[in-house]
């Protein structure tokens, strides 16, 4: 499987791995894929998007939202978008008492897709690199 289209859904990685079986098996390789390919990609774009499933698949844009379309639009369920950002507020990490011991460190976070943030915390409490933790945790912003 090509890194450019892999992707960390175990769901569309399987689904991949299937259609590049079944790639290497055709001697004609401008064969037109079986329905049953098509219908699985068609479940994987209504869970995941179209856009992620078709690259991932390696299958045409068009096509696979020819396909979407027809098994009717009223079914289509969006994928709920994650916050492009995350807006940390002056009084969310202020720094601890002087009684208390304070840390530095490097945050980072890796979403299912391999993007990631990094952060350079200098001067926060534990306490407030706890919460900070449980908001990264949660999703919520």
């Amino acid at each position: 499987m090509s890194t450019k289209h892999s992707t960390n859904i175990p769901a569309l990685t399987k689904a991949r791995r299937q259609l590049d079986h079944w790639r290497n098996r055709q001697r004609n390789k401008r064969a037109r894929l079986p329905q049953e390919l098509w219908r699985k990609a068609v479940v994987l774009a209504k869970e995941h998007g179209l856009n992620r499933t078709a690259s991932a698949l390696g299958l045409k844009y068009d096509s696979l939202r020819k396909h979407l379309d027809e098994t009717g639009s009223d079914t289509f369920v969006p994928v709920r978008r994650m916050p492009e950002f995350v807006e940390l507020l002056p009084g969310a990490m202020t720094p601890g008492d002087v009684a208390k011991p304070q840390v530095e460190c490097m945050v980072e976070w890796t979403d299912g897709h391999g993007e990631s943030v990094r952060m350079h915390i200098r001067g926060a409490g534990l306490s407030e690199l706890s919460a900070l933790a449980s908001v990264f945790r949660s999703g919520r912003t």
